[in-house]
């Protein structure tokens, strides 16, 4: 893990493991599910690897997406405390009340408006839905599978349009965003096909490799950028998974698998 200040770009995303992305755009700088916890078990998952980069390595962050907060694969320790000082979280309603002050709970399907600091207007944040699980697994006391789970589209003037899966393990709901929400251009989508065997049968709580290469063509997307498949034991299925399955289905040419840490473009 390197300290070293992590360079702004105009408009750039870097996956730093696991789930944890930082998105330049805008102006901004935004990071995903900020996870820096050192490796080592957290409660019945195992970490196996720590952050490319780490938080103190951020510079001043303008905004925090949390998909959800229930799991330290997502969200642990650290990562919490860096959520904590930044101005704004967006996440679902439930992890917001959880979570607390600066967090504003948005539910599938409205938005939140950031001012962009390179005085190109406002970005706009699009939560939508996602299913941490099997279409047909069993609800929770709140009605969600596994747990409320939040994904996101950022998008603004002049800027590419950014899908930000969460835990998302459903195709459907993959295809009702790109219904709703024309012209995604990016998607950066949570594969992995995390399992754990206590739960739904141990089927996939997100997206293994082959529904991840058929999300990007039902969105359509001209850059897709996967994380969220390394660093954890649950995780059934690895990066070379992934680039097999974009292979068979035609559409290597999509796919950004920069190493953790390093920078890719938004832009085709």
């Amino acid at each position: 893990m390197t300290s070293t200040r992590l360079a702004r770009q105009e408009c750039a995303v870097t996956v730093l493991g696991g789930p944890t992305a930082v998105i330049d755009m805008g102006g901004l700088r935004i990071v995903s599910d900020p996870t820096f916890d050192a490796p080592g078990p957290q409660g019945y998952l195992t970490k196996t690897a720590g952050p490319a980069v780490s938080e103190s390595a951020l510079g001043p962050v303008d905004l925090v997406l949390v998909s959800h907060d229930l799991h330290p694969d997502n969200l642990d320790k650290r990562g919490r405390a860096f959520a904590k000082t930044a101005p704004l979280v967006l996440t679902g309603p439930l992890s917001a009340a959880r979570l607390g002050q600066p967090a504003i709970g948005l539910s599938p399907w409205t938005s939140h408006s950031v001012p962009r600091r390179d005085g190109g207007g406002e970005l706009t944040v699009l939560a939508v839905p996602a299913i941490h699980g099997p279409e047909d697994g069993e609800h929770d006391a709140d009605g969600y599978v596994n747990c409320e789970v939040t994904g996101f589209v950022l998008s603004g003037q002049g800027l590419p349009t950014v899908y930000i899966s969460g835990d998302n393990a459903s195709i459907s709901t993959v295809a009702e965003v790109s219904r709703r929400v024309p012209g995604i251009s990016v998607a950066l989508l949570h594969a992995g096909a995390a399992r754990v065997p206590a739960k739904f049968e141990g089927r996939p709580l997100s997206m293994d490799s082959r529904r991840a290469a058929a999300a990007a063509a039902v969105l359509d997307a001209d850059i897709v950028v996967p994380a969220h498949y390394d660093g954890w034991t649950h995780f059934s299925e690895g990066l070379a998974d992934l680039e097999l399955a974009f292979h068979e289905a035609g559409l290597s040419s999509l796919l950004r698998t920069a190493t953790h840490g390093s920078w890719v473009a938004l832009r085709p």
